[in-house]
């Protein structure tokens, strides 16, 4: 089967809560390099998860209110936003107020040829954007009317992309890209049929998909239904496509 998708009730299902917060992989094994996470903090609940000094972490606040403080300042979650943390070089504390925040987390390894990279060209960490920050751009294989925004631009973070596609009775269709593998998070409100080497699945709202690289894939809504997800690909130049597992790269 060409889809990996794990639905919001299959996660819902298996979240294990500690002192108010649960962090569930999903879709484990499907690329050796990154591993995606959903996660989620109880109303009135902090915490502070682990940080790595060789791995990328982006955290996506998809749903709900909060507010997050590292060593350098505090910053609010009144809509979706992201944040990426220096690595382990500050703290970080999340606290949810009065709705459970719903996280998308994807922790990202490192190879030498992208230290390599992040030295000569890197954004800024830690970052902090709001969705409404976002820089619109525009794409041939998306709808007239379907909206895209980026959130890491191609170059600024190793091998790292991340965007969000929004629209209504349309969507994405496109070919392959044997350069990079893509993951989906649906966000709420979404509904559309996810097809991926000719099968389809539908996609609802807090579900998780894989799309492996060089695949062709569309991400489309019907007549009054809407498909609204953030797109996170990673470049798999280094690896084969068709990733059996890390040992067997490394050998």
């Amino acid at each position: 089967m060409a889809i990996d998708i794990i639905k919001e009730e299959e996660i819902k299902k298996n979240l294990n809560f500690v002192d108010g917060y649960a962090q569930l992989e999903v879709l484990p094994g499907v690329y050796p390099m990154v591993k995606a996470y959903k996660c989620e903090l109880k109303a009135g609940c902090s915490v502070s998860p682990k940080l790595y000094a060789d791995k990328i972490q982006v955290f996506s606040f998809v749903a709900g209110k909060g507010f997050l403080y590292d060593s350098k300042r505090a910053y609010n979650v009144d809509e979706m936003s992201f944040y990426i943390p220096d690595f382990d070089k500050q703290s970080l504390t999340i606290h949810a107020v009065d709705e459970d925040l719903q996280i998308m987390l994807m922790v990202v390894d490192m190879l030498e040829s992208d230290w390599l990279a992040y030295e000569d060209t890197h954004m800024t960490l830690p970052s902090f954007k709001k969705f409404s920050e976002c820089e619109p751009y525009d794409q041939s294989c998306k709808g007239p009317h379907t909206k895209s925004w980026s959130v890491i631009h191609d170059g600024n973070l190793a091998r790292v992309l991340m965007g969000v596609v929004c629209a209504e009775g349309e969507g994405t269709k496109e070919k392959g890209h044997p350069s990079v593998c893509q993951y989906n998070y649906t966000l709420p409100g979404s509904e559309f049929k996810l097809t991926v080497d000719g099968e389809s699945t539908m996609h609802g709202e807090h579900d998780f998909s894989y799309v492996t690289a060089g695949l062709d894939h569309s991400l489309v809504a019907a007549p009054g239904k809407k498909v609204f997800y953030i797109w996170f690909e990673h470049d798999v130049a280094e690896l084969k496509t068709n990733v059996q597992s890390y040992s067997s790269y490394e050998e």
